[in-house]
């Protein structure tokens, strides 16, 4: 059985060698060069190969033929959300263009003042969203496991100037809570994906894709908790220089008894993250065993 650690791969000199390419070869070079480092990691990277082919031959049922294809094409996508990142990052955003479909809810929850929480996955890219929400007249956070080494961190902010948008680690001593929670008191937008747990928590478990699969309980119960509108969000790369943002319309989720509507938020969660999976299947990024861990 294969679980997430927390961990994802890269080196510092990965990407240093990206870096250069951007900055003397522009991004299609990158991508060009992505061709031939995605060949090793499908040849060699056998743990999340197995499960990511797992994911395409028994979630979607392909072919054999189509799941080795699509594994393939996966690793291609995941390479060029990274460098799209990079170049975000660096000030070059000018190489993408960007569809939003349902902004106008996150300005709906802005002009509430209460702030929001956004529900994302590991589906798309949505790092590079938060780039380009400043138009919206609020500050964008987002909470995720920082698993990045401090070595890549540390480069990467050197050369593109820090990130833009306001990151919020998780903590084992549970400090992020507090972070989120003066976020959205400050009627500001907080993102959480909540497709990834560490082992030992809580968790729900949702039939996702005709099969078992466990969700982070904690993060619905934040959500819950927290009383603000809460929205589904994706950004999916359309094209190799296109997204398409898509946010679904503010549920408030509990009462005033005190009730803790955990599975109802948990089923609308899995429910839209089912109909993105489907239509995008190829930009699920989560390389180990989903649905075992």
């Amino acid at each position: 059985m294969d679980a997430w650690i927390g961990k994802s791969k890269g080196t510092p000199l990965g990407y240093r060698i990206f870096v250069f390419t951007l900055r003397f070869g522009g991004i299609k070079s990158a991508y060009c060069l992505l061709y031939f480092v995605v060949l090793y990691y499908f040849m060699f990277s056998w743990r999340s190969s197995r499960s990511m082919y797992a994911y395409f031959r028994e979630r979607h049922q392909y072919s054999m033929t189509k799941s080795i294809f699509s594994l393939y094409v996966n690793y291609y996508k995941f390479g060029q959300a990274i460098i799209d990142k990079v170049v975000a990052m660096a000030g070059m955003g000018e190489y993408f263009t960007f569809d939003y479909d349902g902004e106008h809810h996150l300005e709906n929850m802005v002009a509430e003042g209460r702030g929001g929480l956004l529900l994302g996955a590991h589906l798309g890219n949505w790092e590079i969203a938060g780039f380009y929400l400043k138009r919206i007249n609020t500050r964008v956070h987002i909470v995720m496991f920082d698993a990045e080494s401090e070595r890549i961190r540390r480069y990467l902010d050197r050369i593109t100037g820090g990130r833009k948008i306001d990151i919020i680690p998780i903590r084992e001593d549970l400090s992020h809570i507090y972070k989120i929670t003066v976020a959205l008191q400050n009627n500001d937008l907080v993102c959480i994906h909540a497709d990834r747990f560490l082992p030992g928590n809580r968790t729900v478990v949702k039939m996702l894709l005709g099969r078992p699969a466990r969700f982070p309980e904690g993060i619905f119960i934040t959500a819950v908790l927290m009383k603000v509108p809460v929205t589904m969000v994706y950004a999916i790369k359309e094209s190799a220089t296109h997204y398409h943002f898509f946010a679904t319309p503010p549920k408030m989720y509990g009462d005033e008894s005190g009730r803790m509507p955990v599975q109802e938020i948990a089923d609308d969660y899995v429910y839209e993250l089912e109909q993105k999976m489907k239509q995008y299947p190829l930009h699920w990024f989560n390389y180990y065993d989903f649905w075992e861990a």
